[in-house]
């Protein structure tokens, strides 16, 4: 397979721009906008992936959410910190100061929203101080948050049809991808014909490159933020022409590290997310759905991925869920 259109890797800034120009759904819900392509996802579509069930066999697609994580302090994100407020030692001790023999446990967690499985919100990537649909980003999120777009405004929305794209078993050796191999239009269709599976208007989808397999074994090395597999600069007019509601990868980042560009930093999200308003995921677990979906021919699914309705955030972690 070819890897796509060429790209002149020293001219990001022209590419960007024509993208940007090209791909914008800027306006196309209104100028009070705050969901983006999720406005894809109607009545019509949950009806027709809830449908879908007929085993009743559920998988979650979140990875952990403690210390053994990938994060290396980059942009200060940080594992998740858990410690326990109260544990059975104190009840055994007696000395939580409760009635008649009664006990417990209570426990905290610290942690970026966006170290383990999770989803950017519209108001984490700007362009060129533009945030999604038009609005400037200095008024969008400030220290106290994200005041138009933050992602509690997502939370009663996603749950839908769900659609994985296996590309790390379709295209890859072993099942996986190697690092910095750049997904393109045609691998997805190949994938999704492959798979006997349409992709189109509402649909959630999943795509697996097989990294995360891969680091399991070898050690999470430089998962966040270093080379992967992930989806080609070349493919913003396909997530554009197909009208998903949104997209999630097995890797740190979705789209191919390195960039396809000189001097570049993750360009695809300046596109997909502030100019098309689409919701991205990041590091899901897709590994044991996978082997399920191989194994039964089916790639579609009811998905119910909420973010935590958590005010004014630019991510949430989220712990989806599958249900075939």
């Amino acid at each position: 397979m070819t890897q796509g259109p060429a790209l002149n890797p020293a001219d990001p800034e022209g590419a960007i721009a024509a993208a940007a120009k090209s791909y914008s759904n800027w306006g196309r819900w209104g100028d009070d906008d705050r969901l983006g392509t999720l406005n894809f996802l109607d009545a019509a579509k949950r009806r027709e992936g809830a449908a879908l069930v007929r085993r009743g066999v559920s998988f979650s697609l979140a990875q952990s959410f403690d210390m053994d994580g990938p994060q290396k302090g980059w942009r200060r994100r940080t594992n998740p910190v858990h410690t326990m407020l109260d544990t059975g030692t104190d009840a055994a001790l007696g000395n939580q100061g409760f009635p008649h023999g009664i006990g417990g446990a209570d426990d905290v967690i610290a942690m970026p929203l966006q170290c383990s499985t999770q989803w950017d919100g519209l108001g984490h990537i700007f362009d060129h101080g533009f945030a999604w649909n038009g609005r400037r980003a200095d008024k969008v999120v400030t220290s106290d948050g994200d005041l138009v777009t933050g992602i509690e405004h997502m939370a009663p929305h996603v749950a839908g049809r769900g659609v994985l794209l296996d590309v790390g078993r379709v295209v890859g050796e072993d099942g996986e991808l190697p690092d910095g191999f750049a997904v393109t239009e045609e691998h997805l269709t190949a994938t999704a014909r492959a798979h006997g599976v349409t992709v189109g208007r509402g649909d959630i989808v999943v795509v697996r490159t097989g990294q995360l397999a891969r680091v399991r074994r070898t050690g999470w090395g430089d998962y966040a933020g270093g080379p992967a597999p992930g989806l080609s600069f070349t493919t913003a007019g396909w997530l554009h022409r197909t009208e998903i509601a949104a997209i999630a990868t097995d890797t740190w980042g979705f789209e191919v590290r390195p960039n396809e560009f000189e001097h570049a930093f993750q360009p695809l999200h300046q596109i997909a997310i502030p100019n098309m308003g689409l919701l991205i995921g990041e590091m899901w677990d897709l590994d044991a759905l996978a082997e399920d979906c191989a194994a039964d021919g089916q790639y579609a699914f009811w998905l119910t991925a909420a973010p935590l309705p958590i005010t004014g955030a630019v991510g949430s972690p989220i712990n989806p869920v599958a249900v075939k």
